[in-house]
């Protein structure tokens, strides 16, 4: 999978770690591995004007989100979700990082379809990995154990389940630090976690599910104010995007929601949003007025094959 270039302000390098394009750097990195939400875009079954574009390849299809992590010292790699594009996603990480063909651990936010389902392919039908390090959640662990066809990676030891705690770090590197956060997301199957990142210099939020801001017993500013960078679910864009749909039942912050949240707030601070994991509605995943309006506010939409320096 070719990873696209993107011309990013001067400003902005020390986010995207704009300085890796021209040379090699020690310093560990995120790379963008994937942006849609879980179904991809386009999604199966839309003949929207919104899928258009990529059915007739005027426009790229866009992965189910994803997040690797790189520490190039060592040339060790993580993965954040494991996505049904797994294949091209961990193709792409192992040709950015020069590392071995599968990444040194996966770590997991909950189990819904685009989040998990990619560990198939670790498989006796696909690869067959050996001891493949998964880190989860203990409901989510639990799911995997007690589910078929998932408890035969574990039975089969294709997998490694390592049970994370909340708020608690662990040290992958000397310099690179991961902890999970508990969100409120239907949580139906197992719980759902964001993750705090830390590495030598910088620190990045993941968090590409959440019900709603108001319903985190975290406040998002407060957050935004702890980290460099963050990732910020903007599965939807405003409460218009499903006709017929009772958007009651698949809640997540509206992207006009998490902008009027901090509109009264820095610059500074706006500027650390990323919006990421876009529904195939979502006018984000464009080029047009929703999305210049949002970059004229500060905020920045992810797109993939982007890095971010740590």
């Amino acid at each position: 999978m070719k990873i696209a270039t993107y011309f990013i302000p001067l400003c902005l390098c020390f986010l995207m770690g704009c300085s890796q394009a021209s040379q090699p750097n020690p310093t560990p990195y995120i790379m963008v591995l994937g942006i849609a939400q879980d179904a991809g875009y386009p999604q199966v079954g839309c003949q929207k004007a919104c899928c258009a574009p990529a059915w007739e390849g005027e426009v790229a299809p866009q992965p189910v989100t994803a997040l690797g992590l790189v520490a190039p010292a060592s040339k060790q790699t993580w993965l954040f979700e494991a996505t049904p594009d797994l294949p091209q996603q961990v193709r792409a990480l192992q040709e950015s990082a020069q590392a071995a063909p599968l990444p040194d651990g996966i770590f997991l936010t909950h189990a819904h379809i685009g989040h998990y389902t990619g560990l198939m392919y670790l498989g006796r039908e696909a690869y067959g990995a050996q001891s493949m390090p998964v880190y989860t959640m203990p409901r989510m662990g639990q799911f995997l154990t007690e589910n078929g066809p998932w408890s035969q990676l574990v039975t089969l030891n294709n997998i490694a389940l390592t049970t994370l705690q909340a708020n608690q770090p662990l040290e992958l590197t000397p310099e690179i630090s991961v902890i999970p956060i508990v969100v409120p997301h239907r949580d139906e199957f197992s719980e759902t976690v964001g993750y705090r990142i830390t590495g030598p210099k910088r620190t990045a939020l993941f968090i590409p599910d959440i019900d709603k801001w108001t319903r985190w017993d975290m406040d998002l500013v407060e957050a935004l104010e702890e980290v460099d960078v963050a990732l910020l679910d903007a599965t939807f864009y405003d409460g218009d995007e499903l006709p017929g749909r009772n958007m009651e039942e698949i809640p997540h912050p509206f992207v006009i929601e998490t902008m009027a949240q901090l509109e009264a707030q820095p610059l500074a601070l706006r500027q650390k949003v990323l919006f990421i994991h876009f529904n195939h509605t979502n006018p984000l995943l464009h080029e047009g007025p929703e999305k210049a309006e949002a970059e004229a506010k500060g905020y920045r939409v992810a797109r993939q094959g982007m890095r971010i320096e740590l």
